[in-house]
């Protein structure tokens, strides 16, 4: 039996001889810097699978993480490139003014010569990942002299420190861009940059916009039929957000799963002992500060109890594009101890406080991937550097976890802190961080089964789940939604699951939200003196519905845009949540205001559709056009019918719907993006789906080839295994080689699949 060392070796000797490994023939003397990238390619090889999942296989962690980022940018060089211009604050230079707000939000958390001195002060083995990164995207630009940059010609190891933990962005996205322009005098304006953010409104509700978070279970041996614990991965993010990897060291790398195109670790997945996936949380990890500034001796100033400390001042020249030239403004970045000014609020300057220490966190987010079980994994959690997420843990020794948040500040109960609190005085400082024992979790229920759908923690495993009064409001503020109630009664006093039943399981098409919220519009209008023959009928095939999403159902097609539209329009009390007050507009509104939505939702989809008895399929579709970062979309352009519904209504296969400029059908850009089923037992087995394919390039055959599977809810198999592996190869190249596939690689990759 040969050894799968020696197949390596074998193939890496076949792979060397067939194919190119360099740039152009005709290319200069090579410098220092470019051989000591051919040198390490020759030490990585890379295997695309019959999907076009890369499988990077290394000597050491850092060079798998250059043969990783190597192979990202084969899949989609553009969305990485935008990310770190976002990240990075540099924005304004491909995007004009409108994005200088957004530039100065990231340097106010972190300037270059920050993040450089960060670097330079991180452990060796981080630096040399950091390198290991900054190599793959570089030598990727080094041998593709076609590819044309919009901005960064060259990548420098510190930039991994701006993609920390967690989703890109995924805290100082939270900090309003409003108030950053109103207090450092940049002009308002309409519709910045493409990857800014804003709070939203009610009101923007109508636009369709897919509630963002993800759904995490976890099913222990004793539920399942064959005795293996049991793991659903179920992010919801934008579309093409992440692609699929493999990558596998000799160091105890061998990790699975989505990584966010730039990040240089599995975000959320597996490898052979431990599954680890994330749901935004919604506790209170971030705090405004009001500070009292003044001017003292020609010096800025703020008081903090009896005393006056100095604001920290900091100059940054920031580049942003006018026209076809380019423009520098130099800005006076502000901060005080709790943290930098975000802008003003009653005379008072608002400083932003929150977790920002991106050393700590991007090990954190490294050494996730590598742990071998529980106890190594809760060390890992101890980090508590990973503020926006929530955590679902499941491994091979039948441990099931669910961890609510990970950086909790601590913080003195006498003041509310889901308001600006009073800088000056010192009572209102942080008084360090929750220890991870003190935080809100679950591990190994009696019940079997834990599960998040960015809900409360307090159902995490129906009667098995913490108490909400052994912890304080801001720890678990998060009120229940449609998808947590749906995941609790799917696996209540459910037994015998298998990957298979799991999966089923999450693309259920039962929708809880409109338990209610239908209900209660067909009795109003069965109580109205006089309703329209329309209304009737629209009621009469309401009231027929199963409230399960499908191609073929006008009923979720009705209630779908009928919930919208009472979203956007029905009179509604303070204080609720989204679910709170999707249920009352079923059985606490004015059954005359449900009669009038009903007939605003029908006159809206006869003058869009010539009539309102529209099949969800017909109106709910995917499409990808172009490897555009924001896509477009055409109703006279093939696309995909799709029966799944929205998250809101408590769909666990989330589609996030909307109608582009110029098209009058919906068109899904979040939802269900990378998804992931996995059995933990002698050997790991897994299936893996992602929304449209791994490439970004439209002449991919890539592209979009999963995207039948994803219409239908069907997965692929994941091929973790290197005889799997070998057995759907496509391609096997080393970085810098060409992918085409020689035939004498086929034969002996498939004898040694046989072989081993």
């Amino acid at each position: 039996m040969r050894s799968a060392p020696c197949l390596l070796i074998l193939l890496s000797f076949l792979i060397s001889g067939c194919l190119s490994r360099s740039g152009p023939s005709n290319a200069p003397e090579q410098s220092a810097e470019l051989r000591a990238w051919q040198d390490r390619a020759r030490r990585v090889e890379i295997i695309r699978d019959d999907f076009g999942v890369p499988h990077i296989y290394a000597k050491t962690d850092a060079d798998a993480v250059f043969g990783m980022l190597y192979a990202q940018a084969e899949d989609d060089f553009p969305r990485i490139e935008q990310n770190y211009i976002w990240a990075i604050g540099r924005l304004a230079e491909i995007e004009g003014e409108a994005a200088l707000a957004s530039d100065i939000r990231a340097r106010l958390f972190m300037t270059l010569d920050e993040a450089k001195a960060a670097y330079a002060g991180a452990p060796e083995w981080l630096q040399a990942l950091c390198q290991g990164f900054a190599d793959g995207l570089n030598y990727y630009l080094a041998t593709h002299p076609e590819v044309a940059p919009k901005l960064l010609t060259r990548f420098e190891p510190w930039m991994p420190l701006f993609f920390s933990e967690g989703s890109i962005g995924g805290d100082i996205e939270r900090v309003p861009l409003a108030g950053i322009r109103a207090f450092y005098d940049l002009p308002s304006v309409i519709g910045a940059a493409a990857l800014d953010s804003h709070p939203q409104t009610l009101a923007e509700v109508g636009q369709f916009e897919e509630p963002r978070g993800s759904n995490g279970i976890a099913i222990a041996a004793q539920l399942t039929q064959n005795g293996n614990p049991l793991f659903l991965i179920n992010p919801h993010t934008s579309f093409y957000f992440r692609g699929e990897a493999h990558v596998v060291s000799e160091q105890g790398l061998n990790a699975y799963g989505g990584v966010t195109w730039g990040q240089f670790f599995i975000y959320q997945g597996f490898n052979e002992r431990t599954g680890w996936m994330h749901t935004s949380t919604r506790l209170d990890f971030m705090d405004e500060f009001l500070e009292e500034v003044f001017e003292q001796d020609g010096v800025l100033v703020y008081r903090y109890g009896d005393v006056f400390k100095r604001v920290t001042q900091i100059q940054e020249t920031l580049n942003y594009r006018d026209g076809q030239t380019l423009k520098a403004r130099t800005v006076t970045l502000n901060r005080t101890h709790h943290g930098p000014i975000t802008g003003e609020n009653g005379g008072h300057w608002v400083a932003t406080a929150m977790n920002w220490d991106p050393v700590p966190a991007l090990i954190q987010s490294f050494v996730r991937t590598k742990q071998q079980g529980l106890a190594g994994f809760q060390e890992m959690m101890a980090i508590r550097r990973n503020s926006s997420n929530n955590t679902v843990y499941a491994d091979a020794d039948n441990n099931i976890a669910y961890f609510h948040g990970n950086f909790v500040p601590r913080r003195d109960p006498a003041f509310d802190y889901s308001q600006p609190v009073p800088g000056a005085n010192p009572a209102t400082d942080w008084q360090g961080v929750h220890e991870l024992e003190e935080l809100v979790y679950v591990i190994n229920p009696v019940n079997g089964w834990v599960q998040n759908c960015n809900s409360t923690p307090f159902t995490a495993a129906g009667a098995e789940s913490p108490d909400p009064s052994n912890y304080p409001v801001y720890m678990a503020p998060d009120a229940e939604n449609f998808r947590g109630i749906h995941a609790v009664n799917l696996l209540k006093q459910s037994q015998n699951w298998t990957l298979e039943s799991l999966l089923e399981a999450a693309y259920d098409s039962y929708l809880p939200g409109f338990e209610q919220l239908i209900p209660g519009l067909v009795a109003a209008v069965a109580e109205a003196d006089v309703v329209s023959s329309e209304v009737q009928a629209a009621a009469e095939v309401l009231a027929a519905w199963d409230r399960r999403s499908s191609v073929d159902s006008v009923a979720m097609t009705l209630a779908h845009f009928y919930g919208l539209q009472y979203l956007a329009m029905g009179e509604r009390p303070d204080g609720l949540s989204e679910m709170a007050l999707i249920n009352y507009f079923g059985t606490g509104s004015e059954p005359s205001e449900r009669i009038l939505v009903l007939m605003r939702t029908l006159n809206d989809l006869t003058q869009r559709y010539g009539d309102w008895r529209q099949p969800w399929g017909e109106v709910n579709r995917l499409q990808r056009l172009t490897g555009d970062i924001l896509q477009p979309h055409d109703d006279e352009r093939t696309s995909l019918a799709i029966g799944f519904g929205s998250g809101r209504w408590g769909a666990l296969a989330s589609f996030g719907a909307k109608r582009f400029a110029g098209t009058e059908k919906l068109y899904g850009a979040s939802g269900n993006s990378f998804v992931a089923v996995v059995e933990f037992g002698e050997t790991v087995r897994a299936k893996s789906l992602l929304a449209g394919g791994q490439s970004g390039d439209p002449t991919s055959s890539h592209f979009f080839d999963q995207a039948g599977l994803y219409a239908e809810g069907e997965f692929k198999d994941v091929a973790y295994y290197r005889e799997a592996v070998l057995a759907r190869a496509q391609s096997i190249y080393q970085p810098g080689g060409e992918r085409a596939m020689h035939p004498k690689v086929t034969e002996v990759a498939q004898q040694g699949a046989q072989l081993d």
